[in-house]
């Protein structure tokens, strides 16, 4: 479903991806993982086309990202949940649901506002509530909604729990869990390890702009080196 071949991108003269490969197909959970200022919102940028790729592939469903404008790329089936979730302060909770939402695919039962409060009953509670007032673990909860509202075949969540309260996680994993079972592929950022790796078909580690370790959940957990010097674990 992703290709990402031999990316490279730059912040003006400094160098920030030195050749980022890696690949997964429909229906999987990749990770994106290392330490920070490695690579990993970068790379989700280029594939978003928020920044500009200064070389190399990204093909989705075999069509060339790079290049394209941002909403051609969403508009393709990929919906971000981004880093500081970026949510409307001064729309309400539903209104935020419904301002972005798109079946751009022609997707035959689409999300609707309905299902994002089944997955997250939470946010049928504050439906009236600003943007502002909502809680960081209810803001978080409503970018992923956001993004379902657009219908995508790929989520990317960009530090999918940073700073969320442990029972708040457990909801976020969970929600996860569920669209996984429902054969939508994920990309996703995290540093809570454990629970990435239970939902995790495949996992990238990056360092320096670039995958220096590929696998699935049970080579990572086996492999105590590998997590010591990339991870820190």
């Amino acid at each position: 479903m992703l290709k990402i071949q031999n990316l490279t991108a730059h912040y003006g003269n400094s160098q920030a991806l030195f050749g980022m490969d890696l690949e997964f197909g429909a229906g999987q959970v990749a990770t994106l993982l290392g330490r920070n200022g490695m690579g990993k919102t970068t790379t989700i940028s280029s594939i978003m086309g928020i920044m500009k790729a200064s070389g190399g592939s990204v093909t989705f469903d075999d069509v060339e990202l790079v290049g394209l404008a941002s909403f051609k790329i969403a508009n393709l089936g990929i919906g971000l949940v981004p880093e500081g979730r970026q949510i409307f302060p001064n729309l309400s909770m539903r209104e935020n649901l419904v301002a972005t939402a798109s079946n751009h695919l022609g997707v035959g039962d689409p999300w609707t506002v309905e299902k994002v409060y089944d997955l997250f009953p939470e946010l049928a509670t504050r439906k009236g509530s600003m943007g502002n007032l909502l809680s960081g673990g209810e803001q978080q909860m409503l970018a992923i909604g956001r993004a379902l509202m657009t219908n995508p075949k790929l989520l990317i969540l960009d530090e999918a729990t940073e700073g969320l309260a442990p029972l708040v996680r457990q909801k976020i994993w969970a929600a996860l869990t569920q669209i996984k079972n429902a054969d939508m592929s994920i990309l996703v950022v995290d540093k809570n390890l454990k629970d990435l790796l239970k939902i995790a078909d495949v996992n990238f580690i990056i360092e320096r702009g670039k995958v220096v370790w590929k696998g699935g959940s049970d080579e990572l957990r086996k492999d105590r080196d590998a997590l010591h010097r990339y991870l820190g674990v």
